[in-house]
């Protein structure tokens, strides 16, 4: 069990995608939004799919997806002081 632990650690620690022990709901839905966002623009067909189905040009759907990885899922929310 420890070195599953410690293996565990090591990646959390390389991939920010992979979260931690103290990742709140809120910043691991930013990173999966995120993940698939830049998924999108990287893969071309898929890119290309998207622009015929908003009938956009795919720059300007590369555009809209830029801008969505600001803040994938609007505000973050307050935190609770201590």
């Amino acid at each position: 069990m420890l070195i599953i632990n410690s293996q565990l650690e090591h990646l959390q620690s390389k991939y920010i995608g992979t979260g931690h022990a103290d990742t709140t709901k809120f910043e691991w839905l930013v990173n999966q939004h995120r993940d698939s966002c830049s998924s999108f623009m990287g893969h071309y067909d898929l890119l290309s799919f998207f622009a015929i189905a908003e009938n956009e040009s795919k720059a300007r759907v590369r555009f809209n997806l830029m801008e969505k990885m600001l803040q994938p899922c609007g505000p973050p929310p307050e935190k609770p002081e201590d």
